[in-house]
């Protein structure tokens, strides 16, 4: 297993990472494939001549994705700052003691065959002392600010938008990928045809790579799986 991963290693050595085929992409699908109109409405032609119509073209026409297929711009401004801090202190202290003075007699026949020094009148004595103390911090401080383009690639039966955005960046020998999908209402799509990533729902936002950098960033197979392998 090892030097089938080693092999996979060495097929991209001095070759920059491979961008992923746009014909395979769901955006692209959704494009060739709108689906049903969600009408029957057949039109009239004399309203495409028309200013006041409410086509696309039109003077009063809008430009936000409406359909299956659509462009919509997705705005990523997230600047997140959150610090916790937790501290405890526990202690106890406990004592019990039992003794026998008398219990029948017993007591008094066990002290003659004891050693010397020993009595049977404090017969049980327990003391405990325990204490613990914890101190936790966390910190926290992430800032993200990116536009990316999204395809609507499926209206849902409530009227709200699936979309999905992927958009690949290579410098040199270093792939950068960042990818956008959840569900959006079509009002909240602005006049400009832009959304706020706060307005997506159920929303996944990826932002990451792969290429020299980050491979280098990364532990190599063998320290991993004796990572993986080790108890302790």
């Amino acid at each position: 297993m090892m030097g089938l991963a080693a092999c996979g290693q060495t097929t991209g050595i001095n070759a920059p990472p491979p961008l992923t085929p746009v014909a395979e992409s769901p955006e692209l699908v959704a494009m060739q494939s709108p689906g049903l109109p969600l009408s029957l409405d057949p039109g009239f032609p004399a309203q495409s001549a028309s200013l006041w119509a409410g086509g696309r073209d039109s003077l009063l026409g809008t430009s936000r994705a409406e359909t299956r297929g659509d462009i919509v711009t997705v705005i990523i401004e997230i600047d997140d700052r959150a610090e916790f801090s937790n501290s405890s202190d526990r202690s106890r202290t406990g004592s019990e003691t039992m003794s026998m003075p008398s219990l029948i007699g017993i007591p008094q026949r066990l002290n003659g065959r004891l050693p010397d020094g020993a009595t049977m009148e404090s017969a049980v004595g327990l003391n405990s002392d325990s204490s613990f103390s914890g101190d936790g911090k966390t910190s926290r401080n992430e800032k993200l600010t990116l536009r990316v383009a999204a395809t609507v690639t499926d209206i849902l039966p409530n009227g709200s938008f699936a979309i999905e955005g992927r958009q690949e960046l290579r410098l040199n020998y270093e792939l950068r990928e960042l990818v956008v999908t959840g569900f959006v209402r079509p009002e909240d799509i602005s006049r400009r045809n832009e959304i706020l990533y706060d307005k997506i729902a159920a929303a996944r936002i990826s932002y990451g790579g792969r290429g020299q950098i980050t491979n280098v960033q990364q532990p190599r197979y063998g320290q991993r799986v004796v990572d993986a392998v080790l108890p302790f």
